[in-house]
């Protein structure tokens, strides 16, 4: 969601760009979630427990550190956001973030929080990144605006080395999940049950409109 680049800011539609709860102390989970799985609910639930928010996720357009090849998502934007919409129905903590699949490609981190801070003016979010996510963050395009724009608390699996970063207010443990969306398209290309390992409404969605095979 974030290297350098040229920054422009895009007017935002304050419609349809959130569904599910309150836009109130959200903390925003960001990701490609190609497709959503159980992994990351498992890992909002803990962060909301640990920060006492609601949590948005935050489906990209295009993340820029996967571009080219390695961006080529195989379920639309609005796919993968439809397949959240199913994952964290009857979550009352949970929300879908609709916001960067209207803004310009790249994703970039500080893009989307200008675009929700215009349309939010007077909240304050909280950024969760991975620790994986974490080690990027010198690299990250305007990073020295982020201070101004967000909180970053960082989750850390167990055994997880987390790297030092004054912009790192928080660091919370979630459980350990040895699960990728990588590993669920690669087993629906073989033909091989995801069952379990995604939501079962995603599961019927992926089956419905041939994705992954």
């Amino acid at each position: 969601m974030s290297r350098r680049g040229r920054f422009q800011r895009d007017p935002v539609d304050p419609l349809h760009t959130l569904s599910g709860v309150a836009r109130e102390g959200a903390a925003l989970f960001g990701g490609s979630f190609d497709p959503v799985h159980v992994a990351h609910l498992i890992v909002a639930e803990a962060a909301a427990d640990a920060l006492g928010c609601n949590v948005r996720f935050l489906p990209a357009r295009e993340q820029p550190l996967k571009r080219g090849a390695r961006a080529a998502h195989q379920a639309t934007p609005e796919q993968r956001a439809e397949m959240l919409d199913l994952a964290i129905a009857g979550n009352a903590r949970f929300a879908v973030e609709r916001v960067e699949l209207g803004l310009p490609t790249p994703s970039y981190t500080v893009r989307t929080l200008r675009a929700l801070g215009e349309r939010e003016p007077g909240n304050r979010f909280t950024l969760l990144l991975g620790a994986d996510a974490a080690r990027d963050l010198a690299e990250w395009w305007e990073v020295e605006a982020l201070p101004e724009l967000a909180d970053i608390v960082v989750f850390a699996r167990p055994g997880a080395s987390v790297v030092r970063h004054p912009l790192i207010k928080r660091v919370i443990p979630v459980p350990s999940i040895d699960l990728s969306a990588t590993q669920v398209r690669e087993r629906v290309k073989q033909e091989r049950s995801i069952r379990y390992l995604v939501p079962d409404p995603v599961h019927e969605y992926i089956g419905a409109h041939g994705l992954y095979r």
